[in-house]
């Protein structure tokens, strides 16, 4: 690496890169977060680069009862080594900087790069193990039920959702690995194919986030007669007058009538939503962002659980209903407020 401006630009990012390996040791890296109605402000599991932190004590009770191993970070040998090996990756960073070697900068790369690969696996094994090597005197037990948790986003476990996400050190190690990146495709001057083309780079990075983004907030087939309200807990017969919730981090709920998932939302303000919806009258398994639909209430319209409203996707529809029900038209804003 010269000492162009392009070349001291790759310096800046390798150092901010070597800067963020060697201080996400002080955060955590890992969380696996579970909710569950029993525990309305949830559960959180922290892994550090040395240690286990969050709710450990009570998740290794709630472990012990389904036969899974109880978790202590001594049983762990990556707990012993992992510390040491951010901050060689951030030592190897700085001699990179200093020899100022292109060739040093892609070894360092690639030596990250498969060390994330091996991590991931290695995750995904403890993973595998703790949720299928289970005591077979366990106090609970489900046949044929496993408890592994997701390597990366929700999984349902029981009453249980679990999220596994990136923590502070993990987005810390994330961001180093995309400076490193950007610094290799600098000194390989593939950027320059881009400037070239006249191709907007900032353009391309819009297009390019849909890419990396793991977190649906699309709605879930509902199964009838097998899948439960979590509000009133009945089973869903009929989904004509269902709703789904579904939060920021992807989990979906399930409702057999429109008010139960209103008075779910209110009832339960820790629950970070992102979207509602409601399942169109005369199509099973429809669902509409509650903004969007046409409200129906009262009349001789009878929902599950008293909440007696129909949504449809057309205002024309709602309206050769609305006699034929003997109903009123509403809004989404009216209907929530009612509650």
């Amino acid at each position: 690496m010269k000492n162009t401006k392009s070349s001291m630009l790759s310096k800046a990012l390798l150092l901010i890169a070597s800067a963020l390996l060697f201080t996400s040791i002080f955060f955590p890296l890992w969380r696996i977060e579970l909710a569950a109605p029993q525990y309305p402000e949830g559960l959180v599991l922290q892994l550090h680069a040395d240690k286990l932190a969050g709710n450990v004590d009570i998740i290794n009770g709630l472990n012990h009862y389904i036969g899974m191993k109880t978790l202590h970070a001594e049983n762990f040998f990556e707990f012993s080594v992992l510390k040491y090996i951010f901050i060689g990756f951030a030592l190897l960073g700085l001699l990179c900087l200093f020899v100022g070697k292109k060739k040093g900068l892609y070894a360092f790369f690639i030596s990250y790069i498969v060390f994330v690969i091996l991590a991931a696996l290695d995750f995904y094994r403890w993973n595998y193990n703790y949720g299928h090597d289970l005591n077979p005197d366990a106090a609970i037990k489900v046949p044929g039920m496993s408890y592994q948790p997701p390597l990366l986003g929700y999984k349902q476990l029981l009453n249980f959702g679990a999220y596994s996400i990136p923590d502070i050190g993990g987005w810390m190690l994330t961001a180093a690995g995309l400076l490193l990146f950007i610094a290799v495709l600098r000194e390989a001057n593939f950027l320059n194919i881009f400037r070239k083309r006249n191709i907007n780079a900032a353009m391309i990075l819009l297009v390019s986030i849909p890419l990396f983004s793991c977190t649906s907030y699309e709605p879930k087939p509902i199964k009838l007669n097998v899948d439960s309200c979590d509000f009133c807990k009945m089973t869903i017969s009929n989904s004509k007058f269902s709703g789904e919730l579904i939060t920021v981090k992807g989990r979906v709920y399930k409702f057999d009538d429109v008010s139960c998932m209103i008075k779910y939302a209110k009832a339960n303000t820790n629950v970070n939503y992102k979207v509602l919806y409601v399942n169109d009258y005369l199509k099973e398994n429809k669902f509409i962002e509650v903004e969007k639909g046409f409200y129906l209430k009262g009349g001789t319209i009878s929902a599950p659980m008293g909440g007696n409203l129909i949504v449809f996707s057309s205002n024309e529809e709602a309206a050769q209903y609305q006699t034929k029900l003997k109903a009123q038209p509403s809004t989404w804003k009216e209907i929530y407020n009612s509650y």
